[in-house]
């Protein structure tokens, strides 16, 4: 779930509605299409697989993630195609983004439902960027407090305290003009994010030998009911849908390869080999993590370690992880803020708590500008975060949320459409009975396990 030190050119554009100037010289390649897609996309959520297989089994939950995997390849595909129009190849017309596809090719009002669904998913992004903070912030003190032998540890409460201290860290970032003066945080925590993500398979590995032999079973987790396996099943998948958060970044990197060859091929094969790389490391990674713990299989890979002997570097990945979502929220949420500050601008030109800008210069300080509509919406944004987060501090039913939210509509439903509207395929061919079915099946695949997750996070708080 996070972007490269080319963030700014890759996230910055998701929100916006119009298509953008472009810069003059592209220099894109093969290879730095894959390493942003494959930055990109792995994350925070890859600690969620181990859980997921844990509720689906040997059999269902690898299959889960090549199911997942290759439909949103089959997307990648079909969005490939619409960045230059009218010829996928050759066409005047770039389309810079996500929402510059389908208000080109759907119109403005299928466009608002995409920016809304996108908005929508960039903040649940920030309410997971909390609630997975301060885990990792209670398990380091865990960890240390076991080391020490002291007797007592944090309680759940104190979640809250280390949700506040993230919000107010994420305050004085959020003042930041935008993504282009924060280059060094994006890079810092796209290299944590695999520092922790290769630390949890690692001890996952040394786990399943010093227990001499890989826990769990081909049906997975056993519950008390059918129905309460149901559930757990939804929940599960939901979680592996998050896991790839790809359709939206897709035309932001495409935009950035140099031609010949056709930009479209060139993100075809990028996409193969990414998707290639990120399912052989969630498969490796949620096998490794259920082998370990069977049954006991927490919800974050991470926190299962908090008594291992390797205690240092098991905090060292927790603070890996605090330090790659410091720079996530800020990577997802610029935008957001750049789109919405726009729109009070575009609408009341003449206010100046909207439009005024004042430079302040504190002593032993460097001079920087403040604006009053900044300042106040999003120090809004970011407590409204973090107030949500206290209120459902459920780290798998969030991300399963998330995921199906955002995956029927955003890596099925605009590309399938798109792709009918701009090709020639006729109603009930073969081709387009195809398509309507892999569309059908992400609707109810998403309503599934949204559903489930939704379940999980009313019984988490009745419980």
């Amino acid at each position: 779930m996070m972007g490269l030190d080319s963030s700014d050119n890759i996230n910055t554009p998701l929100l916006l509605t119009q298509s953008q100037s472009h810069p003059i010289k592209r220099t894109g390649t093969l290879w730095t299409a894959v390493a942003h897609i494959v930055t990109g996309v792995i994350g925070s959520g890859v600690l969620s697989l181990p859980w997921s297989i844990a509720q689906l089994g040997w059999i269902v939950g690898p299959f889960s993630i090549l199911l997942i995997a290759s439909s949103t390849l089959y997307s990648a595909f079909l969005l490939c195609n619409t960045y230059r129009s009218p010829n996928p190849e050759y066409g005047p017309h770039r389309s810079a983004s996500y929402l510059d596809v389908v208000n080109f090719n759907l119109g403005t009002g299928n466009g608002r439902l995409c920016g809304f669904l996108v908005n929508i998913c960039i903040y649940g992004f920030g309410i997971a960027f909390v609630i997975t903070t301060a885990i990792s912030l209670r398990a380091i003190q865990i960890s240390i407090s076991q080391h020490n032998k002291e007797n007592e540890t944090p309680s759940e409460f104190a979640d809250a305290y280390y949700m506040l201290i993230f919000g107010i860290v994420q305050i004085a970032l959020s003042q930041i003009p935008n993504l282009h003066d924060i280059h060094w945080l994006s890079v810092v925590a796209a290299i944590t994010s695999f520092g922790y993500c290769f630390i949890g398979m690692g001890l996952s590995i040394m786990q399943i030998i010093e227990n001499g032999y890989a826990k769990g079973s081909i049906e997975g987790i056993s519950t008390s009911s059918g129905t309460e396996k149901l559930w757990l099943v939804s929940q599960a998948l939901g979680d592996v849908s998050f896991s790839y958060p790809f359709s939206t970044i897709m035309m932001e990197i495409q935009d950035t390869l140099k031609t010949p060859p056709p930009e479209n091929q060139t993100m075809k094969k990028a996409s193969t080999i990414s998707v290639a790389i990120t399912t052989f490391f969630y498969l490796v990674c949620g096998w490794a993590g259920y082998a370990a713990f069977g049954d006991n299989t927490p919800g974050n890979l991470l926190t299962g370690f908090g008594s291992s002997k390797f205690y240092w570097l098991v905090g060292f990945a927790h603070a890996c992880i605090v330090v790659h979502l410091v720079g996530s929220y800020q990577v997802y949420c610029q935008p957001l803020f750049a789109n919405a500050e726009n729109w009070f601008r575009l609408n009341f030109p003449d206010s100046e708590f909207v439009n005024h800008t004042y430079t302040l210069k504190l002593p032993l300080l460097p001079a920087f500008k403040l604006n009053f509509l900044s300042l106040s919406f999003r120090t809004a944004y970011v407590a409204s975060t973090v107030v949500i987060a206290m209120i459902f501090p459920y780290f798998n039913q969030i991300l399963g949320v998330l995921g199906s939210i955002s995956y029927w509509p955003l890596t099925i439903y605009f590309p399938v459409t798109v792709y009918l509207s701009r090709s020639d395929t006729d109603a009930w061919t073969a081709k387009w009975v195809m398509l309507q079915a892999f569309n059908v099946f992400g609707f109810v695949f998403g309503l599934f396990t949204l559903i489930g997750c939704i379940r999980g996070i009313v019984t988490e708080k009745l419980g």
